[in-house]
């Protein structure tokens, strides 16, 4: 498969909360951990579970930063 996303970051899936139309994906990447939402249905179709590698694909055209 190929994908115009350059912004790649593969890790380990280490929570999957599925709602009734939403779930959440939590990715852990080395330190940190990515949090992605998709459909539920995405996420059964594409059979993720805690454990499985996946890599976060990340397309932003602006990332802001705030000190207070």
């Amino acid at each position: 498969m190929k994908v115009s996303g350059r912004n790649r970051l593969k890790g380990e899936v280490k929570k999957v909360v599925l709602g009734e139309v939403m779930a959440k994906i939590i990715l852990q990447v080395g330190d940190n951990r990515i949090t992605s939402v998709i459909t539920k249905e995405a996420a059964e179709e594409m059979q993720i579970k805690e454990g499985k590698e996946m890599t976060a694909l990340i397309k932003a055209t602006e990332v802001m930063l705030m000190e207070e």
